[in-house]
């Protein structure tokens, strides 16, 4: 099943530091203004390479890209 993605423009400030990827419903995406529509992806890793030619040091979200965030925490 395919998911809408986004990523932040912005990076976060705290942990990682990053562009983080948010899957369309995240609690934690940032307002429309701050993020960019990746595009649809049948997997988040997906999503994470489409972000990674614009954002080289993007990351998952911990809520909602579980799977693809590298966080050191």
């Amino acid at each position: 099943m395919k998911h809408k993605y986004y990523v932040n423009k912005r990076r976060q400030t705290g942990s990682g530091n990053n562009n983080e990827i948010h899957r369309d419903g995240c609690p934690w995406t940032w307002m429309p203004s701050d993020a960019k529509y990746l595009g649809e992806f049948d997997s988040s890793e997906d999503a994470l390479q489409a972000a990674k030619r614009t954002y080289p040091d993007a990351d998952g979200c911990a809520h909602c890209c579980p799977e693809i965030n590298h966080d050191k925490r």
